[in-house]
């Protein structure tokens, strides 16, 4: 009998180290996933030239791509301005606070960007893009700028995800279907570099932004979010986590259903 014992608890450390090894081996295949989303030189829009340009709804932009620590003065100073127009009432009091976050944030070397610019010679750009070539201008200046994403490779949960930290255009763009082409270029993205899904912030003040999130791109509210995981501390927050998972173990962490 003392025997079998010995046998079944050597059989069981076996098991706890084979356990761990396949944890460890997994944990760091995810890790290098993540990495190698993020070189720093990656230009993710170069998978998908007909995405380098818009042209619809009486509205036609292009589209760059450059990282975080990479941005013009005037990039930052656009951006911030643009962050303040369309978020300093959603956040009310909270604001000031919340602009020293999102202009640290926005100068990061992780941050991915998505710069959307007026296009100043539609014909020539569109024929550029659709024969893989980048943009060039025909006035030799880039047109100004109406919009942007900024996002990030990162893990929510052990998942790796792409997270959307902004997606901010003008007021006289929107509406016009560009928000939806630009989502659908972050998912392409994500799924290219094999993310478990897109994860995204929300005021609940906004709910324009959550209805085009819910209603119209099929996002839901994450099992990672607030409300979520404590509803009663949820009620409190000003923010929802939207999330669209892509395969079964994302799906299983991030959409996982409320407990009866």
């Amino acid at each position: 009998m003392e025997l079998n014992k010995n046998n079944n608890n050597g059989k069981s450390d076996r098991e706890k180290r084979n356990k761990r090894k396949e944890t460890l081996e997994k944990r760091k295949a995810i890790d290098e996933l993540v990495k190698a989303a993020s070189v720093h030189d990656k230009d993710h829009l170069v998978a998908f030239p007909p995405f380098r340009h818009y042209n619809r709804n009486g509205l036609s932009v292009y589209l760059d791509s450059v990282r975080g620590d990479k941005l013009s003065f005037a990039v930052k100073r656009y951006i911030q301005e643009l962050l303040k127009v369309n978020m300093e009432g959603l956040f009310g009091s909270e604001w000031p606070t919340e602009e020293k976050v999102k202009r640290r944030e926005m100068v990061a070397s992780e941050a991915q960007y998505i710069l959307v610019h007026e296009d100043l010679c539609p014909g020539a750009n569109e024929m550029l893009t659709i024969m893989g070539r980048r943009k060039i201008d025909c006035i030799g200046d880039s047109g100004p700028m109406v919009g942007f994403a900024h996002y990030r490779f990162t893990l929510e949960e052990e998942i790796p995800v792409l997270y959307v930290y902004e997606l901010q255009l003008q007021p006289h763009v929107q509406g016009k279907g560009l928000g939806k082409f630009l989502m659908q270029l972050i998912e392409l993205i994500a799924r290219k570099n094999c993310m478990g899904g897109v994860v995204l912030t929300v005021q609940k003040a906004n709910l324009s932004a959550l209805n085009f999130y819910i209603s119209k791109l099929g996002y839901i509210i994450s099992s990672i979010s607030p409300s979520r995981v404590d509803p009663l501390d949820g009620a409190g927050k000003s923010y929802e986590i939207l999330c669209k998972a892509f395969d079964h173990e994302a799906k299983a962490t991030l959409e996982a259903k409320l407990k009866a």
